[in-house]
C-alpha cells in the first residue's frame, strides 16, 4: 500500500475484490483459487511485500489444514491407509519420484528437481471436492477412489513439506542431519497423537462445558497457531504442526463445533493465501525453462490418469470408472502452492505458470472426463452411490 493510505480502507477494498472475483468464478465455474492468484499477480506491484497480508495469509493456509486434520483421527488414519495404500505409493513414485528425476536429467540440482517433484505430486483437494459437489458424478462409485487417494495425499504431503523446508534451510543436508529432520517430524507426529488420545479425552469434560462460542473459538484457534508455531520452531512446516493439531482435536466430541467455528475465519483468510502467492510471481523474464515446463505439464497429466487407471483398478473399479478417475484427478491446487511458496526467482515463476496451466486443463479434462470414457469404452448404466465428501 501507498504511505498515506489507510490501511483499514485497503484491507476492505482487498476483501471486497477477492469477492468480486470469488463471485465472478462461481458464475462461470472457474475456481476462486486460480482467480485469487491471478489477481495477486496483477497487484503484485502494488501490495507485495506486505507484512499484514502475508501474516493473515499464513493464519488461513493454517487454519485449512487445521480442519484438515480434523477429519483424521488416527483410527481412520489406518482404514484409509489400508484401502489405497497401492494407489498412494503408485501417485508417490510417478508424480513426485519420476518427475524430480526428469527434472533432474534436465539439469537441475537434486533440490530444485525435487521442489517441482513436490508442486507436480498432490491433486488440488478444493478443486476437485468442488467439481465433484457440482456435477451429478458424486454418486458414481470412483468418487469414494479419488476422495480416498486425495486423502493419502493429504497425509503425505505436509511431510514432504517439512522435509523440503529443512533442505530448503541452507545448511548442507548429510545422513545426520536428515536423520535429525525425520526425528523432529516423528517427535511432532507422536507428540499430537500423546496430547490427542491422552489429555483431549480427558479434558473432554472441560471442553464439553464451553457454552461460549467466542471463548471456545480462541481455545481452538490458539491450539491451530501454536502447534503450527511450533513446527517453524524445529524448523519444520507450519502446514504439518497444524495438520497435527487438526488430529488432537478430533479426539474430543466437539469436533462439530469446532469445525461451524473455524470454518468462516478460514473462509475469510485463506483467499488471501493465494493472493499472496500470485503477488510473488514477475513474468519480467519471460517463462523459465519452456522445454521443461512443457515435458512436466506432459508428464504430469499423463502420471495422474495413468495412477486413475492402475490404481482405480486395484481399488476394485471397472475400466470405466478408473479412466474417468484417472481424467478427474489432473487439477493441482493448494498443496503447489505451499510447495512453490519455498521457491526463489525464476523457480517461483515456473511453478506459478505451471499450477495455472494445469489447474485450467485439469477442469477441462473433469469436464470431459464422461464425454471421453463414453467414446473409448461405450456406453454403460451408471453405479449410484452415496459418498461424503470430506470436510
Amino acid at each position: 500500500m501507498h504511505e498515506g493510505f489507510p490501511v483499514l480502507l485497503g484491507s476492505g477494498l482487498l476483501v471486497l475484490l477477492l469477492f468480486a472475483f470469488g463471485y465472478a468464478g462461481a458464475k462461470v465455474k472457474i475456481p476462486g483459487v486460480i482467480l485469487y492468484i491471478l489477481l495477486g499477480i496483477a497487484l503484485g506491484r502494488f501490495i507485495g511485500e506486505n507484512e499484514l497480508l502475508h501474516t493473515a495469509s499464513e493464519i488461513g493456509i493454517v487454519l485449512l489444514f487445521f480442519l484438515l486434520g480434523m477429519e483424521f483421527p488416527a483410527d481412520r488414519l489406518v482404514g484409509i491407509a489400508k484401502k489405497v495404500w497401492k494407489a498412494g505409493v503408485l501417485d508417490v513414485i510417478l508424480n513426485l519420484l519420476i518427475t524430480a528425476a526428469i527434472c533432474y536429467v534436465f539439469g537441475l540440482d537434486l533440490l530444485s528437481a525435487f521442489l517441482i517433484g513436490g508442486i507436480v505430486y498432490a491433486t488440488s483437494s478444493s478443486i476437485t471436492a468442488k467439481l465433484l459437489e457440482g456435477s451429478r458424478r458424486m454418486a458414481n462409485r470412483e468418487s469414494e477412489f479419488m476422495l480416498a487417494l486425495l486423502i493419502f495425499e493429504d497425509l503425505v504431503a505436509p511431510v514432504f513439506v517439512a522435509i523440503l523446508l529443512g533442505m530448503t534451510s541452507g545448511e548442507d543436508m548429510g545422513v545426520l542431519q536428515f536423520s535429525i529432520l525425520v526425528g523432529k517430524i516423528v517427535l511432532l507426529a507422536a507428540g499430537a497423537i500423546f496430547i490427542g488420545r491422552f489429555v483431549f479425552r480427558r479434558l473432554g469434560t472441560f471442553i464439553e462445558r464451553i457454552n461460549d462460542e467466542d471463548t471456545f473459538v480462541l481455545l481452538t484457534v490458539g491450539i491451530a497457531l501454536a502447534y503450527g508455531g511450533l513446527a517453524i520452531y524445529l524448523g519444520l512446516s507450519e502446514v504439518l504442526g497444524a495438520f497435527l493439531a487438526g488430529m488432537m482435536l478430533s479426539e474430543t466430541k466437539r469436533s462439530d463445533d469446532i469445525e461451524q467455528n473455524v470454518l468462516p475465519i478460514r473462509d475469510l483468510l485463506l483467499p488471501l493465501f493465494f493472493l499472496n502467492f500470485g503477488t510473488t510471481i514477475t513474468f519480467g523474464g519471460g517463462i523459465p525453462m519452456a522445454g521443461l515446463l512443457t515435458m512436466i505439464l506432459i508428464w504430469s497429466i499423463i502420471a495422474k490418469v495413468a495412477v486413475g487407471i492402475l490404481g482405480g483398478r486395484w481399488y476394485g473399479l471397472g475400466k470405466r470408472g478408473a479412466f474417468r478417475a484417472g481424467l478427474s484427478l489432473v487439477s493441482r491446487g493448494e498443496f503447489s502452492v505451499v510447495i512453490a511458496g519455498l521457491a526463489m526467482g525464476s523457480m517461483k515463476v515456473f511453478a506459478g505458470i505451471y499450477i495455472l496451466a494445469v489447474a485450467f486443463i485439469g477442469i477441462l479434462f473433469f469436464q470431459l472426463a464422461p464425454r471421453l470414457t463414453k467414446a473409448v469404452y461405450g456406453e454403460q448404466k451408471k453405479e449410484h452411490r452415496k459418498v461424503k465428501v470430506p470436510g
